[in-house]
């Protein structure tokens, strides 16, 4: 099933029938999804459903194999392209488990990736202002850029990191990847307000979560479940709280009453 908000904008981005395969095994079974700009998409479904496979997929890791169907980027195939030409792009990924990497500071690392992701050398002024008004706007500590990065750091300061980049790279369309895998509630908290200040008009977000209590916090316009290789269901954020309340085993069960390649 294909779902988007039917505005009649054309979409930011697009999944049609996707089928991905990692070491030989297929994991995505025909995913659909249309994402449109300004649209917050939570993804949801039990442990290995396949929803990092998606993200991935989605950003170019060279692990995960698109054996059938397309991924679309402002009405372009981006299936060729490697994962520093998808982020050129304004494709950007957050890390479900962000790795450390001694002996790199976060202002090294931020700079390094801001021009990869522009092209060119950004003067060094321009980056330090930049960095300043982001990091002020999402209330990190200036300590912050003289870290190393990730290195030492708690489960909630890789978080804001992650969203640190993300304001900083201005992607177009950012996956998240379990942003709230592994937080407590003050954590998760900081991390959504993060989102929230970084969401605007001209950007898309495709929540990847497990469960309910970030969107309690962060608003999608879409929920869909992905489950057994595919998206069974999609509707607003009343189906996230339908899903804390029940959990998936109706989704699947709902799902095989179905005729085969039919979604609800």
């Amino acid at each position: 099933m294909t779902t988007s908000s039917g505005n009649g904008t054309a979409p930011l981005f697009q999944v049609e029938a996707l089928h991905v395969s990692v070491e030989g095994k297929e994991i995505l079974k025909g995913v659909d999804l249309i994402v449109r700009q300004g649209e917050v998409h939570a993804i949801m479904g039990p442990n290995g459903s396949g929803k990092s496979t998606l993200a991935n997929a989605i950003m170019g890791h060279p692990k995960y194999k698109v054996t059938g169907g397309d991924i679309r980027y402002l009405g372009q195939s981006i299936v060729g392209l490697k994962a520093d030409q998808r982020a050129r792009l304004g494709v950007f990924l957050a890390f479900q488990y962000p790795t450390a990497i001694p002996g790199v500071t976060m202002v090294n690392f931020l700079r390094h990736a801001l021009n990869a992701v522009r092209g060119q050398e950004v003067p060094v002024k321009d980056f330090r202002n930049l960095l300043r008004d982001k990091m002020t706007l999402l209330k990190v500590d200036r300590s912050f850029s003289a870290r190393y990065v990730n290195e030492g750091f708690s489960g909630g300061e890789k978080k804001r990191v992650e969203m640190l980049q993300m304001a900083v790279l201005e992607p177009k369309l950012a996956v998240l990847d379990e942003t709230d895998s592994g937080l407590d509630i003050d954590a998760l908290k900081t991390v959504a307000e993060g989102i929230n200040t970084l969401l605007n008009p001209a950007q898309s977000i495709l929540l990847i979560t497990h469960y309910q209590r970030i969107l309690n916090y962060v608003k999608p316009h879409f929920v869909h479940v992905l489950a057994q290789g595919n998206i069974l269901k999609s509707g607003g954020p009343e189906l996230a709280l339908e899903l804390e309340a029940k959990g998936y085993d109706w989704i699947l069960k709902e799902a095989a009453a179905l005729p085969q390649g039919v979604s609800s």
